[in-house]
């Protein structure tokens, strides 16, 4: 007896279910995932955006430079254990003397910084 178009038929079979099974949801299992008992924090960043005309941007919102403090202080909790972290996105032609303004406030204010310059290269 030749098994040959068996063997044809098998494969077929075997590669439609390879591929229902890679299309069927992974979330029908109902399982008992662990939790913790108090609330855990991340560390978030906080952006800072520094431009050629020196205008300071906290997150996408503009800021006159007299209230960057009080617009950080918002997003640092000085009582808070995790502190975040600031990023400085600076245009390339931005005076150092902003961008070290701002390190030194977020400083003050218990951050870490850090600073990346962009530019039309």
């Amino acid at each position: 007896m030749d098994t040959g178009p068996l063997n044809d038929i098998l494969f077929i079979l075997l590669m439609f279910f390879l591929m229902i099974s890679t299309l069927a949801n992974p979330n029908v299992i109902k399982m008992s995932v662990p939790r913790a008992k108090s609330d855990t924090k991340q560390k978030q960043s906080v952006v800072v955006s520094v431009d050629k005309d020196r205008n300071f941007y906290v997150g996408s919102k503009k800021i006159v430079a007299d209230s960057l403090e009080p617009a950080l202080r918002k997003f640092i909790n000085e009582g808070d254990s995790i502190k975040p972290a600031v990023v400085i996105n600076a245009d390339s032609v931005a005076q150092w003397g902003e961008i070290v303004r701002v390190m030194k406030i977020a400083r003050k204010l218990g951050a870490t910084t850090s600073a990346t310059v962009t530019g039309n290269e």
